[in-house]
């Protein structure tokens, strides 16, 4: 079982030295198991590369067994339990915007005193492309996403579904509607997020569609400078309602509708492999278990 372990990892990094740092083993070590796989089989089950390894033909009909065995064995162990153990371990999640701290952050916190033996932590990523790299590589174990993601090694589940909206600054012309239409956006100055994360190709996506290039004010990833600039009157932003809620409350941002459109997206959550170390699993299983909290603070009022 331990052979199949290692090489479901070798395969899903393509990097015996990251599949090494995952099983806590050394590089060494799972040059063996492999090789002593590759023995009893009778078949090369990687080929190398310039940059790692590639699964040969023989490998990749190994790694389709090797993980029906595994989730097979999983499932054995979860119908018939030892004794009861709380998990423990640690859990990295990221995001390609911070925003999403403040939205999960009572969450988080009742995730860790649920579970006191987990150490759970935050990064915030450079792209939403970085986050599933990321996760891919084993930087991360969880990640925050509202992009359509299509890989053969990644879980996705949906969170919730939440709504840009136009904000603009309590001095600004825009500031006394409610409602902003496509060609008032057209003659604004924009603040949006850099190209790569999700708010920001959501937003490309709408200015595709209605045929409008904006002119930009500046871009950031920092949603709290994004919004200080929209209160200072630098432009206009396409932002989640949640994210303004409380500058909207407070009068430090006016939020409008665009007419005629709803900049509707999906959130979800994603993580590596069909089974996760029980830490991670543990993790999944509360946010799923809170969807619907979740989807309460992120509904447009």
């Amino acid at each position: 079982m331990t052979q199949l372990r290692t090489l479901r990892e070798v395969a899903e990094t393509l990097s015996f030295t990251r599949a090494a740092e995952r099983l806590g083993l050394t590089q060494s070590a799972v040059s063996h198991q492999i090789k002593s796989l590759e023995a009893e089989l009778g078949e090369p089950l990687f080929v190398r590369v310039k940059r790692g390894v590639i699964l040969s033909e023989g490998g990749r009909a190994a790694l389709e067994h090797a993980i029906r065995i595994l989730d097979e064995a999983d499932a054995l162990r979860v119908r018939l339990p030892g004794p009861a153990q709380a998990p423990s371990g640690r859990v990295r999640a990221a995001a390609a915007t911070q925003a999403f701290v403040h939205l999960f952050a009572a969450l988080f916190e009742s995730f860790m005193k649920a579970h006191p033996r987990i150490e759970l932590t935050f990064r915030t990523t450079v792209s939403t492309d970085q986050t599933v790299a990321d996760i891919l590589n084993g930087t991360a174990e969880v990640g925050f996403a509202a992009l359509p993601l299509y890989s053969p090694s990644l879980q996705v589940r949906q969170l919730f579904e939440d709504e840009l909206v136009l904000v603009a600054g309590p001095r600004h012309p825009l500031a006394g509607r409610r409602t902003a239409s496509v060609r008032d956006i057209a003659a604004e100055r924009l603040v949006l997020f850099e190209r790569g994360s999700s708010i920001r190709r959501a937003t490309d996506a709408f200015f595709h569609h209605v045929g409008v290039r904006p002119a930009l004010a500046l871009e950031s990833n920092d949603t709290y400078f994004v919004k200080l600039m929209v209160e200072h009157g630098l432009g206009v932003s396409l932002l989640p309602a949640w994210a303004v809620r409380e500058e909207v409350a407070q009068g430090r941002l006016v939020q409008l509708a665009v007419a005629g459109h709803r900049l509707r997206r999906t959130v979800s959550m994603i993580f590596l492999g069909r089974m996760p170390p029980a830490a991670t699993r543990a993790f999944v299983e509360f946010m799923l278990a809170h969807r619907a909290e979740l989807q309460a603070v992120a509904r447009p009022e």
